[in-house]
C-alpha cells in the first residue's frame, strides 16, 4: 500500500496511491496528477520507488523522467528486487533523497508485506472478545461490522479470515467488509475426522462467497454449496502452519484468526499460533458487559488461561468509544 504526494513551492501538485497489484503504482498516478508542475517539484512517497519490471514499469523512471529535484521516502522497501536500488537510481539521476520520514507509520501500513518478504509466512492476527472481567464473550459491540467499524475495516484488511466451523455451516454466517469497495476475504474453516455422512449444507444466503474448508478426510460439499464458491482442501495434517502455508501459495499476505461462534474447534490452531510463534498482532475488543463466559467456549477459555508461556505485548493502542473499547498490540 502505497501513497505519493507531489509538492511544489509549499504546494500539493499532485496525489496518487496505489490501488491494486496490477495497476500503477503510487508514484505514477501522482505524475500525472502534477503534469508539468511535477518538473523541480519534491515527490513524498511512503515505500521506495521500484526499480524493477514487475506487472508494472519502474516508477524510478517515471519520477526520473518527470524531472522532480527531490523524493522524501517513508521506509526502504523488504523486497530483496528492490531493496535501496530505487534509491540509489533516483541518486544516480542527481535527485535528492530522503529516506526514513514517518518511518514507523509507513511500516505500520504494510505490515502484512514486510512480515511475508522477511519471515516468509503470511501476517497472522488474533481477534476476540472480552467481558470487563475478563471473560470470552462470543459476540460483537454494536456498530462494529458497519462501514468504518473496526470489523468491518478488519476484514477488508486481512486477504484471510480463519472461523468457527459453527458460524460458517451451523449459523451459516458469512461475515463481509462493509467498507466502500472491499475486496472480500477468503473465509477459511475446519473439519477434522469428519464422518462419512457429514455434508456441508448449501449457504441460505444470495451472496456467494470463496469458502475453503480444511479437513483430514474428504467431505461431501454437494453441488449446490460447490457452485455458491465452497470447496474443500485435504491436508494430511490439518494444523495452522499448513493452513499458513497454503495461504502463502495463494499470494496471501495477511490472515485473521477470529474468535466468534462456538470456536471451541478453533482451540488447537489458537495454541500453536502462541506456542509455535506464529502470532504477530492481537486485537481484543472489551465490551460493556460483566459475565461469565459464554457456555459452549468454556473450554477454550480455560485454553487460553492455561497457556502457560509469558508474552509481551508491545505498541499496546487503544481505541474508546462509549460502547467498547477495542485494543491493538504486538508479540
Amino acid at each position: 500500500m502505497v501513497g505519493c504526494v507531489i509538492v511544489k513551492d509549499g504546494k500539493i501538485v499532485g496525489e496518487g496511491f496505489h490501488p491494486k497489484a496490477g495497476q500503477p503504482h503510487g508514484e505514477v498516478f501522482a505524475l500525472r496528477d502534477a503534469g508539468d508542475l511535477a518538473e523541480n517539484a519534491t515527490a513524498y512517497v511512503s515505500l521506495e520507488p521500484c526499480n524493477h519490471y514487475g506487472r508494472t514499469p519502474p516508477c524510478t523512471e517515471a519520477l526520473i523522467k518527470a524531472k522532480v529535484k527531490k523524493v522524501v521516502v517513508g521506509m526502504v522497501d523488504p523486497n530483496p528486487i528492490v531493496a535501496s536500488k530505487g534509491l540509489d537510481k533516483l541518486r544516480d539521476a542527481g535527485i535528492n533523497v530522503t529516506v526514513g520520514v514517518e518511518e514507523e507509520l509507513c511500516k505500520r501500513l504494510n505490515e502484512a508485506y514486510i512480515h511475508q518478504m522477511l519471515i516468509g509466512k503470511p501476517f497472522l492476527t488474533l481477534r476476540y472478545s472480552l467481558s470487563v472481567n475478563g471473560n470470552v464473550l462470543d459476540r460483537l459491540g454494536e456498530g462494529v461490522t458497519e462501514a468504518g467499524g473496526y470489523y468491518s475495516q478488519l476484514l477488508q484488511e486481512h486477504d484471510a479470515v480463519i472461523l468457527s466451523s459453527t458460524l460458517l455451516i451451523d449459523k451459516l454466517s458469512i461475515p463481509a467488509s462493509q467498507e466502500p469497495g472491499a475486496k472480500q476475504p477468503l473465509l477459511i474453516t475446519t473439519a477434522r475426522n469428519p464422518s462419512p455422512l457429514t455434508r456441508i449444507p448449501a449457504l441460505s444466503t444470495e451472496e456467494t462467497a470463496n469458502v475453503i474448508i480444511f479437513t483430514d478426510k474428504e467431505m461431501d460439499i454437494g453441488d449446490k454449496t460447490a457452485q455458491q464458491g465452497i470447496e474443500t482442501v485435504v491436508l494430511d495434517q490439518l494444523n495452522l502452519n499448513a493452513i499458513l502455508e497454503y495461504c502463502k501459495r495463494q499470494g496471501f499476505c495477511s490472515v485473521l484468526l477470529d474468535l466468534r461462534g462456538n470456536f471451541g474447534d478453533l482451540e488447537e490452531l489458537l495454541k500453536e499460533s502462541i506456542e509455535q510463534n506464529l502470532l504477530q498482532k492481537i486485537v481484543m475488543e472489551i465490551l460493556p458487559i460483566w459475565g461469565g463466559s459464554d457456555s459452549d467456549n468454556e473450554n477454550l477459555q480455560v485454553a487460553i488461561k492455561s497457556l502457560d508461556r509469558g508474552l509481551k505485548v508491545k505498541n499496546l493502542q487503544p481505541i474508546i468509544s462509549d460502547k467498547k473499547i477495542v485494543l491493538e498490540g504486538y508479540l
